[in-house]
């Protein structure tokens, strides 16, 4: 497993940007793929995207595509999740995670929490309106 760590959420109006940081430990961090999760209060926890080890291959859910882009710095241990046109349905603790499946990005769609064992420990994200 790896530790993980997130930051630079914030309070932000709507069509503001943002970019979150997810700064990992261990020395196999490439071996990883890693995933951005968001939870709004009473909310289940939902993913937002995936980024394969490599970098190579990215993946979106729906509500994000377009406005949301993840990138990985594996030099630097250290994924990104730039959020640009912020709108107030963004509002959510946002977490990174991590973990070596056994599977390739054509499954990310299908990617939940349990599939992640290592997690930091979230950053809040307020958009207002």
């Amino acid at each position: 497993q790896v530790q993980l760590a997130e930051s630079g959420g914030g309070l932000v109006q709507a069509g503001d940007s943002l970019r979150l940081s997810c700064a990992a430990s261990g020395r196999t961090f490439s071996s990883y793929t890693v995933a951005w999760f968001r939870q709004a209060p009473g909310k289940e926890r939902l993913l937002v995207g995936a980024i394969s080890g490599s970098g190579d291959d990215t993946y979106y859910v729906e509500s994000v595509k377009g406005r949301f882009t993840i990138s990985r710095d594996n030099a630097k241990n250290t994924v990104y999740l730039q959020m640009n046109s912020l709108k107030p349905e963004d509002t959510a603790l946002y977490y990174c995670a991590a973990d070596i499946l056994g599977y390739g990005s054509a499954w990310y769609d299908a990617l939940t929490w349990a599939d992640f064992q290592s997690w930091g420990q979230g950053t809040q994200v307020t958009v207002s309106s």
